[in-house]
C-alpha cells in the first residue's frame, strides 16, 4: 500500500500565456522534467497495481487526453496518459507529461466531458510546470519518501496507507489548484466540452468520499478520502474558475454519455482478484490461496502489498508478507528479525491451519500515544511468512485480543475449488423498468450493506430519487 511522490502543478495568466513565476529558480529544465516522469513512470505503476489491461479503455482515454493536449499551451510535450487498476478514485501527473487516472474514477465520472474535465486539470498541471516549482522550491524532496494514510491520523503509521499522490494534490496552495481548473476550463472550451463538467464531477466526487468515509468507519464529511480536502475544489469554486478563465460558453457542447456508459460497461469494479478481494470483513486471494476474516465491525482496505482494517475504538488491523524465511523458527524470525531490536514479551510458538505461528506484544508509542501492538508471523510454506499487526490503544487491549485471536485462526490456505470460485465485480448497465427504484436495483447488487450508497453515488442520483422508464445507470453485478 505504499506510494511513491508524484508532482502536480499549474500557473497561468488571465490571457492565456502561460509565465514562469518570479520565485522559481531556473533549475528544472524541460528535458529534467521528461527525465524525472520517465524514471517515476514504472514506479508508479508498480505502486497502483499496474496500467489496467484493457487496449480499448486505454486507447479511448489516450485519444480524449492527446485531443485535449492539443489545445494546451504545450502542445509540443509528449504526454503519456495511463488507466492505473486501481479501484481508488484518484488522477495525478508527474513532469513531463506523463498523466494517470484510476479505473476507480472511470467508474465513478458519470460521462465523457467529467472524465475530460478530470484530465484537463491534469493537463494544467504539466502544462504550467509546477512540478518543476516544486522540485526546485525544495517541496519534492519532502514528499519524495511522504506517504499518507487514509485509516489513521498517526504519522508513525502513515506508511501503510495507499495514498501518497494524494498527499502530492493535497500539498498545493488554494491559489495553485484554481488556477489549474481556470487553465483545464480553458481546454475544456477549447476543445468543445461542457464546461460544466469539472463542477459536476466534484460534486459526485464529495458524495464518494463521504460513503468511503462510512464504510471505513469514519463519522462526518469522508474528507481523509476526498484528493482535494485540504484545498477543497468545490463546485462553486469551479464555477469562479469557469468565469475567470473567460470562456465562452460552448454551444452543443460535447457530453457523451452514451458513448461513455458503452465503453466502460463490462469493467471491473473494486478489487482485481489477481491482487486479492475485500468480501465483506473476508480478504481472499486467489493466486496465492489463502483468506481469513476481521473482526466484527472492521472495514477493510486492499492496498498493493498490505490489507488495512480500521475498527472501533482506535483499532487497527495491518496484514502482509514477507519472504526472508530462511528455516528459522517463527518465535526466531519474530523476535530476531522482524521485532529486532525492539524489545517484545509474551512470545510464543503456535500453530494456525497445521502451519507453524508465532505471536508476541509490543508496546509503542504513536504520535505521542502508547499503543499495544499485536503481532503475528505465520509459516506459510518454505519462503512466505504472513504476518498481521493487531494496534489497540492499552485501555481495549483486553477487550480485543479475543477478537484478534479468531481473525488469526480464520486464518487457512484456499483449495483449487475455493480459489476459482472467486469471481471479480464488473460494472454494467441497467435500463430502468417502469416502477423500479434505486433500492431495488441496489438489492441486485453482490451483498454490501452499502450497495444502495454506492449504486447512488455512481449514477449522482440522491436518494429516494424517482428513476425514468429508460434511464441507463450503472450497476454492479458478480
Amino acid at each position: 500500500m505504499a506510494v511513491a511522490l508524484v508532482a502536480l502543478s499549474v500557473c497561468a495568466t488571465g490571457g492565456g500565456q502561460l509565465v514562469a513565476n518570479d520565485y522559481l529558480p531556473d533549475l528544472i529544465s524541460e528535458a529534467d522534467e521528461a527525465r524525472i516522469g520517465a524514471e517515476q513512470h514504472d514506479q508508479i505503476l508498480a505502486e497502483f497495481g499496474g496500467a489496467y489491461d484493457d487496449p480499448k479503455i486505454a486507447a479511448y482515454v489516450d485519444s480524449i487526453g492527446q485531443f485535449l493536449a492539443l489545445t494546451s499551451e504545450r502542445p509540443n510535450v509528449k504526454f503519456t496518459f495511463t488507466v492505473l487498476n486501481s479501484p481508488i478514485v484518484n488522477a495525478f501527473a508527474l513532469p513531463g507529461g506523463y498523466i494517470y487516472v484510476s479505473r476507480g474514477l472511470l467508474t465513478l465520472a458519470g460521462d465523457e466531458a467529467e472524465l475530460a474535465g478530470v484530465i484537463a486539470h491534469e493537463i494544467g498541471h504539466v502544462a504550467a510546470r509546477h512540478g518543476a516549482q516544486r522540485m526546485s522550491s525544495g517541496i519534492m524532496a519532502r514528499l519524495g519518501l511522504g506517504l499518507l494514510s487514509i485509516l489513521t491520523d498517526s504519522p508513525e503509521l502513515a506508511g501503510i496507507a495507499q495514498l501518497g499522490a494524494m498527499a502530492a494534490i493535497q500539498s498545493y496552495s488554494r491559489d495553485q489548484e484554481f488556477e489549474a481548473d481556470m487553465l483545464g476550463v480553458r481546454y475544456l472550451g477549447r476543445a468543445g466540452f461542457d464546461t460544466e463538467a469539472m463542477a459536476s464531477f466534484l460534486a459526485k466526487m464529495r458524495a464518494y468520499s463521504e460513503v468511503e468515509g462510512r464504510i471505513a468507519g469514519h463519522s462526518g464529511s469522508g474528507d481523509q478520502f476526498d484528493i482535494f480536502a485540504t484545498h477543497p475544489r468545490t463546485a462553486e469554486r469551479v464555477r469562479r474558475a469557469v468565469q475567470a478563465a473567460n470562456v465562452s460558453r460552448v454551444t452543443q457542447p460535447i457530453v457523451g454519455r452514451e458513448i461513455y456508459h458503452n465503453k466502460i460497461n463490462g469493467m471491473l469494479f473494486g478489487d482485481d482478484p489477481a491482487q486479492g478481494v475485500v468480501r465483506g470483513r473476508q480478504f481472499l486471494h486467489s493466486e496465492l490461496g489463502f483468506r481469513f476474516e476481521a473482526p466484527p465491525d472492521f472495514a477493510l482496505l486492499n492496498g498493493q502489498t498490505q490489507v488495512l482494517g480500521r475498527g472501533p475504538d482506535g483499532a487497527i488491523l495491518v496484514f502482509d508478507a514477507d519472504s526472508r524465511r530462511d528455516g528459522r523458527p517463527m518465535t526466531g524470525y519474530l523476535q530476531d528479525v522482524w521485532a529486532e531490536g525492539t524489545p517484545v514479551r509474551e512470545l510464543q510458538r503456535f500453530y494456525v491451519d497445521n502451519r507453524e505461528a508465532a505471536t508476541a506484544m509490543v508496546r509503542l508509542d504513536l504520535n505521542g500515544q502508547p499503543a499495544d501492538a499485536r503481532l503475528i508471523a505465520i509459516g506459510f510454506d518454505s519462503t512466505v511468512i504472513y504476518r498481521f499487526v493487531f494496534l489497540t490503544p492499552p485501555t481495549v487491549t483486553a477487550h480485543f485480543d479475543p477478537l484478534f485471536r479468531e481473525t488469526v485462526y480464520s486464518f487457512r490456505g484456499l483449495s483449487a475449488s475455493e480459489a476459482n470460485a472467486i469471481r471479480p465485480h464488473r460494472l454494467v448497465l441497467h435500463w430502468v423498468r417502469g416502477g423500479e427504484t434505486s433500492a431495488q436495483i441496489a438489492s441486485r447488487m453482490p451483498s454490501d450493506r452499502y450497495a444502495l450508497a454506492r449504486f447512488l453515488v455512481l449514477n449522482g442520483l440522491y436518494p429516494n430519487q424517482a428513476l425514468g422508464q429508460g434511464w441507463v445507470l450503472k450497476t454492479v453485478v458478480e
